[in-house]
């Protein structure tokens, strides 16, 4: 359940540093629901044209769940193991590094809809236009929420780094949200998307909400849960006030 939407004001972002070579992750543990996640954050790219992933899961080089900016600036969500399971890669580009971006995307793949198994929404409006579009076989479990594996925020498995700043960042375990469970279009402005308090969502097991307030643990899971991030090349300088509000 999610309390009353109310717009909110997001204090922080991090900044993640492409030649540090930054990231943040975690080990999952036992999921509440491995075929049914959502991922949501605000983004804000400062390099283009090189792979850079904003989520992922790896067990190895040849198994693993990404949501990723690929060098052709398109957004790339796939589970691959040996070949690609369920991929969705838009048409649209993503070039504006002065533009804060809301990403949502969808694992479902108990859906009966085979459509509807992988989903992705961009600053609140469902992306239906994709150059690669291969749906999931129903009740595949996904490489993203197996327990065991390592959950990164901002890199996959140590390479193709994010280069900008990464804000409400969010992972829920055993539901397919949509995206008003994170934002809201601006009453006076309705063009314009902005968050919303995200702190009443029911996170599952290895959900989390990663608010990058504390400079000192930018890992720090705000949800409840408990389930912080382990910070390599970041730290307390990395935190910033450039943020979607």
């Amino acid at each position: 359940a999610k309390s009353a939407s109310a717009a909110t004001g997001v204090a922080n972002s991090c900044r993640f540093n492409r030649a540090d070579s930054p990231r943040l992750s975690k080990t999952f543990g036992t999921p509440t629901t491995q075929d049914q996640w959502t991922f949501s954050i605000w983004c804000k790219r400062s390099g283009l044209g090189t792979t850079q992933n904003l989520t992922a899961c790896q067990s190895s080089g040849t198994k693993l769940t990404s949501l990723r900016f690929d060098t052709d600036n398109a957004l790339n969500f796939y589970d691959y193991n040996s070949g690609y399971t369920g991929q969705i890669k838009t048409n649209r580009l993503f070039r504006d590094v002065l533009a804060w971006y809301h990403i949502v995307i969808v694992w479902d793949s108990g859906n009966a809809t085979a459509g509807d198994r992988m989903k992705m929404y961009v600053n609140g409006v469902e992306e239906t236009s994709f150059g690669t579009d291969t749906n999931p076989t129903q009740d595949l479990d996904s490489d993203m929420n197996t327990s065991g594996e390592t959950f990164d925020l901002g890199n996959a498995d140590d390479g193709n780094y994010f280069d900008g700043y990464l804000a409400e960042a969010v992972f829920v375990d055993g539901q397919a949200l949509t995206p008003t469970s994170f934002g809201e279009f601006d009453e006076d402005s309705p063009t314009i998307w902005k968050p919303i308090d995200v702190s009443g969502l029911t996170f599952g097991n290895n959900g989390g909400y990663f608010d990058f307030e504390d400079s000192a643990d930018l890992g720090a899971d705000a949800s409840g849960n408990s389930n912080d991030l382990t910070e390599v090349n970041l730290d307390a300088t990395d935190q910033a006030t450039d943020t979607p509000t």
